[in-house]
């Protein structure tokens, strides 16, 4: 029996479909699962991909509540990437702004406003340590102080300098030592030591890198000062 030629080309179409369907089968791709889908009346949804995390101000994972300031600091690792001063999401100190150097890299802040006063960098290995002390001796009362190290931060320390830093609230500066990591923030009239300091020693059998220990990465919110009366 002939076929007729509307049955000739149905035939045609079912056997180029058979064929294509059990090519992809066999070679896998987008049109076997397709076809598989449609028979079977799924469908196939995209994964949602993992949302990321959210980053405020800094980095930091969490918003800093009203009036206080959101910051991260990161030391210098060992003599070759330097330090970092973030403050509000702006980078006071870093490599990418050419501002950094060699020793302490401090960033003064007004307490109350929270504006950037100064920015200075200290060389304690080479450098005069009369520098730092006329930078420090005169802070006003409330003035944030946010110190960064890079390579060696303590040797041309002397007493004053270690005492001026201590009644900023730090604790750890009596013990720095050479090449010591060290971050802090310390204020002028704070009453008690500041919550925000760590050091990291420089140890020959637990330093990260050969003569130096690990760099150090620091954050948090700190509060404005109510304005200063008189």
């Amino acid at each position: 029996m002939r076929l007729t030629a509307p049955l000739r080309a149905a035939a045609v179409l079912l056997l180029v479909g058979l064929t294509w369907l059990l090519a992809t089968s066999l070679f896998g791709g987008h049109g076997a699962s397709s076809v598989r889908n449609f028979f079977s009346g799924a469908s196939e949804k995209p994964t949602a991909a993992e949302p990321r995390p959210r980053k405020y101000k800094c980095g930091l994972s969490a918003p800093c509540p009203a009036k206080h300031l959101a910051f991260r600091l990161v030391s210098g690792a060992a003599n070759v990437i330097g330090p970092k001063i973030c403050l509000e999401d702006k980078m006071l100190i870093s490599s990418v702004k050419n501002n950094v150097g060699r020793g302490l890299n401090i960033a003064l802040v007004n307490g109350v406003t929270g504006e950037l006063l100064d920015i200075k960098t200290f060389d304690m290995w080479a450098g005069d340590i009369s520098d730092l002390l006329k930078f420090i001796r005169p802070l006003h009362e409330g003035t944030l102080v946010f110190v960064a190290s890079f390579d060696d931060a303590a040797t041309k320390l002397n007493d004053e300098s270690r005492r001026l830093f201590e009644d900023l609230g730090s604790t750890a500066v009596k013990e720095l030592a050479f090449r010591d990591s060290w971050v802090f923030v310390g204020a002028k009239g704070i009453e008690n030591k500041s919550p925000f300091e760590q050091r990291m020693k420089n140890s020959k059998n637990n330093n990260k890198y050969e003569g130096w220990p690990e760099s150090l990465e620091m954050d948090g919110c700190i509060p404005l000062r109510p304005p200063l009366e008189g």
